[in-house]
């Protein structure tokens, strides 16, 4: 029902779960670390499922519920660390920022109003990460050279 950084109280593994209501971010490990795979309403009863929704880790070790969001989405990405170079500000999903926006990396961002998902790949694929409300200054030091294609809203989809 709320955030858990540490679910090792509740069980030594995690390998199913039902979201009942509303979005969670899981993480591969405490403290809303490591990798992360975003749920929603419905039932994951395997890692084999999961893997195929594109979870590429095998236990999750915390979760972070994702508040509701109603009102317009903003978020301007950067080409470059510390909100260098080329910018783009974004309120609807992107698939592609290099076919958009002629843009071949993106290495920070501010979000300025709602929840967003970046993906590392083009068409919402590969490692994901939550994005709230605030400043990111480095994708680099954040996820260990990460960088991310696409960018997506959570929305009512929960």
């Amino acid at each position: 029902m709320s955030d858990c950084s540490d679910m090792s109280s509740y069980m030594s593994r995690c390998q199913s779960c039902r979201v009942e209501s509303g979005c969670f971010m899981v993480y591969e490990r405490n403290n809303y670390m490591g990798q992360q795979f975003f749920m929603r309403r419905g039932e994951y009863n395997d890692m084999q499922s999961m893997r195929s929704m594109g979870m590429m880790f095998d236990n999750f070790r915390s979760c972070r519920m994702i508040p509701y969001h109603r009102g317009q989405f903003r978020m301007k990405i950067y080409e470059r660390e510390n909100f260098g170079g080329q910018s783009y500000e974004l309120m609807d999903d992107c698939d592609n920022i290099q076919d958009r926006y002629r843009m071949s990396d993106c290495q920070s961002c501010n979000v300025m109003d709602g929840h967003w998902l970046m993906y590392e790949q083009p068409q919402y694929r590969g490692r994901m990460m939550y994005m709230r409300p605030g400043e990111y200054r480095s994708f680099r030091e954040m996820m260990s050279g990460q960088r991310f294609m696409s960018m997506r809203r959570i929305t009512d989809m929960c």
